[in-house]
């Protein structure tokens, strides 16, 4: 993208999350502001809030566990949702579920309220129908996880840095979750904040957007 055409912008502060909407053919950016922050994404599609974003399927389909530049991520009803056209870090998840109340007690033995992007992408999904237990695996950009030989999941820093960014074309018209995750360690123990951008597509030249 050379000279895109911004049409939307998010700041996302430690810890919080957003919702909305984008059309087929517009960009998706993800920019993490500070380094070393993992993002949270989750999608419906939004004629029919059933078909998501799926990390089994992608998983099948790509043969690998990380995406990066020109690969598709599908739907569970296996539908290209997003093709990754730049991305600045090469190194994501798709593996693990938005962190949760229940992952801080379990993992972290946090027995307190804690914020968390299970609760973040649901609060922001609800205006939209979707429930908490609609929430899928989320694409955890951003996110360093290693698979060793004995089938171990290694969780370490991430490798971006200052204004690092992924661009995603929506193929389809979706609801999008974002959050800038809570878990400190897959932030290297310092949550910091994220900035989502939204790019026109083809379709939007001409169109009153």
């Amino acid at each position: 993208m050379e000279t895109p055409n911004l049409l939307y912008q998010y700041h996302l502060e430690s810890q919080t999350g957003v919702g909305f909407k984008i059309r087929q053919g517009q960009v998706l950016r993800v920019i993490d502001v500070e380094g070393e922050q993992v993002s949270d994404l989750v999608c419906f599609a939004e004629m029919d809030t059933q078909e998501y974003l799926s990390s089994a399927r992608s998983i099948d389909y790509g043969g690998k566990i990380h995406f990066s530049t020109g690969e598709v991520l599908y739907s569970n009803l296996s539908n290209p949702m997003f093709t990754i056209i730049a991305d600045r870090v090469g190194k994501h998840d798709f593996l693990f579920a938005p962190c949760s109340q229940e992952m801080f007690q379990i993992s972290y033995g946090i027995t307190e309220p804690h914020p968390n992007c299970l609760d973040n992408l649901a609060m922001n999904l609800q205006p939209f129908g979707i429930r908490s237990a609609q929430i899928p695996t989320a694409f955890n950009i951003f996110m360093n996880a290693t698979v060793t030989e004995r089938g171990e999941i290694l969780i370490n820093p991430p490798v971006s840095q200052p204004d690092d960014y992924i661009d995603l074309r929506a193929e389809m018209d979706l609801i999008i979750g974002v959050t800038a995750c809570s878990a400190g360690k897959c932030n290297n123990y310092r949550c910091t904040p994220i900035e989502v951008h939204i790019y026109a597509g083809e379709n939007d030249i001409g169109s009153d957007l």
